[in-house]
């Protein structure tokens, strides 16, 4: 029998990744992502889209509304970052943090894996550049899987063992582009911007942490940005003008791919 897995994907980089190798493992996929409130839909229909690209069995959207309790950049009515080095962003839980939504997310997930009898929960959290949110964290795992063989009917009554499965823990953003390339994740189709415009803004601590990652790995990011201010220079030491190709290795190429929803 295929074993199940349930992964959360919100149409980011480090979720679609977390979904490939899900796939490459052999699991029968159920995807699971959330309309929760945020800036706007660009992720969820990115998740839509990565969905049916890996043909996965189910794609189930949950609609929640964190904007009632806001506090987040991403949920309330509060600039979003932008312009940051990444030593800044090491500072403080920034702005963009959204309270306890790891926590909520993963006990949809978890309750959804209960339901279809899957042992296994994807998510793409990382301990590396992480943004300094304290529930990507490996303590913070451990401790929700501790839970959830506590207080489940599942576990207590069918012996049935939940595994929180987080393949990009220890990996940084240059190692997990490395990893997605190697699988064939399809990149172009991935959303990690804060804004909601037609390109990514290319300054909002998301996109620098995604663009600083790809020209670490040396490979070229396939979406486009309206800016390209923190980006790091070519090797050639030419600066590169907004919107154009980097020589080095976050080139802007291709926008994101529309494809049909569930």
């Amino acid at each position: 029998m295929t074993k199940k897995a349930i992964v959360l994907l919100s149409g980011g980089l480090d979720s679609t990744t977390v979904l490939a190798i899900a796939h490459h493992e052999g699991f029968e996929l159920h995807t699971l992502s959330f309309d929760y409130g945020q800036r706007h839909q660009r992720e969820v229909d990115a998740a839509k889209s990565v969905a049916r690209y890996y043909k996965v069995e189910r794609q189930q959207k949950v609609k929640i509304d964190l904007r009632a309790f806001g506090r987040s950049a991403l949920t309330a009515d509060i600039a979003v970052p932008h312009n940051r080095s990444i030593s800044q962003m090491s500072h403080d839980i920034p702005i963009t943090y959204v309270p306890a939504r790891n926590t909520i997310f993963l006990s949809f997930a978890l309750a959804y894996a209960e339901v279809m009898g899957a042992n296994d929960i994807f998510i793409g959290i990382n301990a590396i550049d992480y943004s300094g949110y304290p529930d990507c964290r490996p303590a913070y795992l451990e401790a929700y899987e501790h839970m959830a063989n506590l207080a489940t009917k599942a576990a207590i009554q069918d012996e049935q063992v939940f595994r929180f499965r987080a393949p990009l823990l220890n990996m940084n953003k240059a190692e997990i582009i490395r990893k997605g390339t190697e699988l064939g994740v399809p990149y172009e189709l991935t959303w990690s911007c804060y804004e909601g415009g037609e390109m990514a803004c290319g300054t909002c601590d998301s996109c620098t942490l995604r663009l600083n990652g790809f020209a670490e790995a040396g490979r070229e990011d396939p979406i486009r940005y309206v800016s390209l201010v923190n980006q790091p220079e070519p090797v050639d030491g030419l600066p590169v003008a907004d919107g154009q190709k980097a020589t080095f290795s976050i080139a802007v190429v291709v926008s994101t791919v529309d494809v049909p929803c569930f």
